[in-house]
């Protein structure tokens, strides 16, 4: 027997986003992601372009246009899809991952600009493309995610969080001391933070998604690097494509055994102008 719940009371009421409802599979299936882009974009750049033996040889020029390409027919296909397909939405996910890992590099490596001033443009591209979205459309939550116009600031926004995270994991791995593990302990222990926000605090939900959905990049970024680095750098020096293969497989059974379910955005419908 089915008890009816708040939820099942307001469904009249609700429209379901194109994304996916945000539940503790998602944060698993993200960070996994996440690993997936680091050792899937170093797996392109560094294995087979060798950029991280001279990086102005164009390797990560050439990744990002390889990763870009297939980010934006996933972005196309998820826009263009009339409901939440969670393959789709997860290969778009995978794909900006993928872009932000070869986009940081770019930055930090072949432009020289460094992890401190990579992170902190990143940071402000951040908070610009969430002041737009909110000007425009008045509201930053993924719940309301059910239209074009707002995935398109979805996915900005997605694609330069990923790339932040990036910079920001290696510059805390490499440039603080703390190396890969300790690293992503640091990242793990600023989840669990935003964990007990969420549980025992009244902070902004929105905020504490966004900065989960931030934190998490660097979480996977530090874990793909003590995966596949050199052991005298810290890492595991594991096999990148067999890292990556490994990594998509558990994403892939994941989503498949994983209950999911598009987010619902609650609409007052008495409010809405009348099409007569």
């Amino acid at each position: 027997m089915r008890f009816q719940g708040a939820q099942d009371i307001q469904s009249a009421n609700d429209i379901l986003s194109k994304v996916p409802a945000v539940t503790l599979g998602f944060w698993v299936i993200k960070i996994l992601a996440t690993t997936l882009g680091e050792t899937g974009g170093d797996a392109v750049t560094m294995s087979w372009l060798h950029a991280d033996q001279n990086a102005q040889n164009g390797g990560y020029l050439i990744g990002i246009a390889i990763f870009l390409a297939i980010f934006v027919a996933a972005v196309i296909a998820q826009i263009s899809t009339t409901k939440f397909n969670p393959w789709v939405y997860w290969l778009a996910i995978v794909a900006s991952t993928t872009v932000g890992t070869a986009l940081a590099d770019f930055f930090d490596r072949s432009l020289g600009i460094g992890y401190v001033g990579g992170s902190s443009i990143l940071l402000a591209c951040v908070l610009c493309s969430l002041a737009a979205w909110y000007a425009t459309l008045g509201s930053v939550s993924v719940e309301t995610v059910t239209s074009p116009n707002t995935e398109l600031f979805y996915w900005i926004t997605i694609t330069f969080s990923q790339t932040l995270g990036t910079a920001l994991g290696d510059w805390i791995a490499d440039d603080t001391g703390l190396g890969y593990d300790g690293g992503a302990l640091l990242f793990s222990a600023g989840l669990v933070v935003l964990a007990a926000l969420y549980y025992w605090s009244k902070v902004s939900r929105v905020f504490l998604f966004w900065a989960a959905f931030i934190l998490t990049r660097p979480l996977g970024a530090t874990v793909g690097d003590f995966l596949d680095k050199p052991i005298s750098h810290g890492g595991l020096a594991l096999s990148r494509p067999f890292a990556s293969v490994v990594i998509l497989a558990a994403i892939v059974l994941l989503v498949a055994i994983l209950p999911q379910r598009p987010g619902r955005h609650s609409v007052n419908w008495t409010s809405q102008p009348r099409t007569e």
